[in-house]
């Protein structure tokens, strides 16, 4: 009979991963990874019977972790603008607190092992964010694109701020609050006042 699998050892795994892949890249070893776990390399395999199946655990796991942490407060009250901002600063918090996983993802994100079991995992996690996306840039400038290539835009525009706010830590926000103005900008269009319209 199989021994039961301790939740905690997974967990130290996809952790240690995280840390391991931000550091080294995908190329990196499962017995690397199992090191910097504190396990041996057997019991590694015990929870992910191959690299491939690391991968995409550890890429469904964190997207679904920065998923549920960007909708956390969101309340159906609020005016869209509202909504996405808030989901814009718990983003930026989650990736800035912690790098390894924001370099993680990136590495995970383009891996070539990816499955569309997983694929299909994270849209399910993003199912409401993307209403929201679909729901904001329906009178705008990018309502005849489709929505994949919003949520790219959109993730490259975070991506961006992340990766120098890692590098340049901004306390009082002013960086991320322009690059959400300009991302705001781009799938909304220009305001009123821009334009030159009245109000």
């Amino acid at each position: 009979m199989a021994r039961p699998k301790n939740p905690a050892h997974r967990a130290a795994l996809l952790s240690a991963a995280t840390r391991v892949f931000a550091g080294h890249g995908l190329g990196a070893s499962t017995a690397m990874i199992a090191q910097e776990a504190g396990v041996s390399a057997g019991t590694l395999f015990v929870y992910f019977d191959t690299k491939t199946t690391l991968i995409n655990e550890l890429y469904v796991t964190l997207k679904g972790e920065m998923a549920q942490v960007a909708t956390a407060g969101l309340r159906a009250s609020d005016t869209p603008h509202d909504q996405l901002r808030r989901m814009w600063d718990n983003w930026i918090i989650w990736a800035t607190t912690d790098p390894n996983r924001h370099r993680a993802l990136a590495q995970l994100s383009v891996a070539e092992d990816l499955s569309g079991d997983s694929h299909q995992a994270v849209r399910a996690a993003y199912a409401g964010i993307a209403e929201l996306l679909a729901a904001i840039t329906a009178d705008g400038p990018m309502q005849d694109v489709p929505l994949s290539f919003t949520t790219a835009l959109m993730s490259a525009i975070a991506d961006t701020t992340i990766d120098h706010l890692i590098r340049h830590p901004d306390p009082g926000g002013i960086r991320s609050s322009t690059a959400f103005g300009a991302m705001w900008r781009a799938l909304t269009g220009p305001s009123p006042t821009e334009t030159g319209a009245t109000p």
